[in-house]
């Protein structure tokens, strides 16, 4: 029987976040990545998605390790979840094992998790999987994709990435080690997509520097700049073009204070001497000392911007005299909640810039001329699109075979698809268990379909209770069913409708089959399907019915 590897998305394809890849070989299993997703509208009261690992749980002695890529909330952002189900040891650079480390604390890991760090250009061996570390760029420092070197062949999983010719901390990707591979022979391409709809190159991080010394340059207001916590390479072009403009920097909002710690700890952002200060201390200084570096750029609600803007926050107060820039795009889904951030910025007479006024963020993904440069570098024989929506798998599918691949070698999988590749042929085959568990409060995966259904109805037509007064002698009914809406209708508006509805209820209690000694199931069904049919028929609405019987 020919040896077969396999590659399995268990997230991250169809969609953006939850990345997570399986690869299988010769019995062993290592897994890539680890992340969660942001809730959508519809998914009321639910904190994070993550993906379901019920085969990696099945298969946990097979399991020889999990590799990180870069620390960024839809790679890392499962980890303590998914540990806490299957324990496997961590590999992954210095940064990304920083911020892995701040959330297996938080969850109480930190003393049953192997976490080892990896510096880019070494390999570690897990199992039969050699796995090497290559440094890419992309908008969080540290980030590295990843040789996996099988007997089958070599695989080269991008991660996310950028080629930026001028990066902040002077490293660029390494593109030799990638034609390197090309030239031994790599078997498998597996890409990042996200930016794939998009002509040309992702321009530098350098750009936002040059468009932050041109906005902190001669301007008389306090400047306070929201960005990504993750965002190491941005918030150290903030503190240069402080310390260049003679002013001084507070951090607010926790994310972006635990980044800051860690990576001034590990030395990946340098601070300038007297540039940092407290919250408190910084408005004692002139507005035009004052940059003030906060969280928010997605207008989360509980984020130290929101506050702000809402007059929520304890130590700062916007108004006219403040400028604030927005040094990040909305991430898809998110843009109802920055235009309303951004909105109630301008209603206090604050100076707003933000992306479509400078250059004030750039993306960390790569464009099609920078995903055709690794294509051509790595000469895979057989391509995979990750990370991306359908449109954006498929596009890169047709940038592949625009650089003469043919359309057999390139697999689009689903989430749970098992691409089995032999050393001559890929193909799909068959699925294994996927999808998406939800994480409410401290709950993990107790929130189903049926409850999101549940969640989502209340949330759209409310509710409506019959109770009913019932006599424990011989089961009948002692008066009218009273009748409490939640979310539905204000009741004393609608008299006439309550009294209605009483009748009805009561003559489907009335009317329903009774056994002696059995419960009153069938009395509750008919009282909940007459209600349910008369609001219907009559507000063309469904709101939830709940009969309740209580004994007297």
């Amino acid at each position: 029987m020919a040896e077969k590897l396999k590659i399995i998305p268990l997230g991250g394809l169809d969609e953006i976040g939850k990345n997570m890849t399986v690869y299988e070989c010769g019995g062993e299993m290592i897994v890539v990545d680890c992340g969660m997703a942001f809730p959508g509208d519809d998914m009321y009261g639910i904190d994070l998605v993550i993906p379901d690992v019920t085969y990696l749980i099945k298969n946990r002695a097979r399991v020889r390790g999990l590799f990180i890529t870069h620390g960024h909330e839809d790679h890392v952002g499962a980890i303590p979840y998914v540990l806490k189900q299957i324990n496997m040891p961590i590999y992954c650079t210095r940064l990304t094992a920083g911020l892995i480390k701040l959330k297996l604390e938080e969850h109480g890991l930190t003393k049953s998790t192997k976490l080892i760090t990896v510096e880019p250009g070494e390999t570690v061996r897990a199992g039969k999987f050699n796995v090497e570390f290559i440094h890419v760029n992309h908008s969080i420092a540290d980030s590295v994709a990843f040789a996996i070197h099988t007997h089958m062949g070599t695989v080269v999983h991008t991660g996310d990435f950028k080629i930026d010719s001028t990066p902040i901390d002077g490293e660029v990707m390494d593109l030799a080690r990638l034609g390197a591979l090309g030239k031994e022979g790599v078997l498998a391409l597996c890409a990042d997509s996200t930016n794939v709809e998009r002509p040309g190159f992702t321009p530098s991080e350098k750009l936002v520097g040059a468009t932050f010394m041109r906005q902190f340059s001669g301007c008389s207001e306090r400047i306070l700049v929201t960005t990504f916590a993750s965002n190491v390479h941005r918030i150290q072009q903030v503190l240069d073009a402080a310390a260049a403009t003679g002013r001084k920097v507070a951090v607010t909002g926790r994310s972006m204070e635990n980044m800051m710690r860690v990576s001034t700890e590990l030395g990946y952002m340098k601070v300038p001497k007297n540039t940092l200060v407290d919250i408190n201390k910084i408005k004692g200084l002139p507005k035009n000392k004052q940059v003030i570096v906060t969280t928010g750029s997605q207008g989360e609600e509980m984020s130290a911007l929101y506050r702000m803007a809402f007059s929520t926050h304890r130590q700062v107060e916007l108004g006219a005299g403040d400028k604030v820039i927005i040094s990040a795009s909305a991430i898809p889904g998110n843009e109802v909640t920055v235009g309303r951030v951004i909105n109630e910025l301008f209603r206090k007479g604050v100076n707003v810039v933000y992306d479509r006024a400078d250059i004030l963020h750039v993306s960390g993904h790569a464009c099609q001329e920078e995903l055709k440069i690794v294509h051509a570098l790595t000469k895979p024989r057989f391509f995979i699109p990750l990370h991306g929506e359908q449109r954006m798998l498929q596009i890169h599918s047709n940038l592949a075979q625009s650089m003469g691949m043919e359309r057999n070698h390139i697999a689009i999988g689903e989430n749970g698809s098992v691409i089995e590749i032999t050393g001559k042929s890929m193909k799909l085959n068959g699925t294994v268990p996927s999808g998406e568990v939800y994480v409410d409060g401290s709950g993990v995966g107790d929130v189903g379909a049926v409850v999101m259904r549940d969640r989502k109805r209340l949330a759209e037509d409310g509710m409506v209770v019959v109770i009913m007064p019932v006599s424990s002698q011989d089961g009948q009914l002692l008066s009218k069913p009273e009748i409490v809406t939640r979310g539905f209708i204000y009741v004393k508006e609608s008299d006439e409708m309550m009294r209605e509805l009483e009748n009805i209820a009561y003559e489907a209690a009335a009317n329903a089959p009774r056994k002696k000694g059995r419960d009153d199931g069938e009395m509750r069904s008919a009282v909940k399907s007459a209600v349910s049919n008369y609001l219907f028929k009559n507000t063309q609405r469904n709101p939830m019915v709940i009969p309740v019987v209580t004994k007297l």
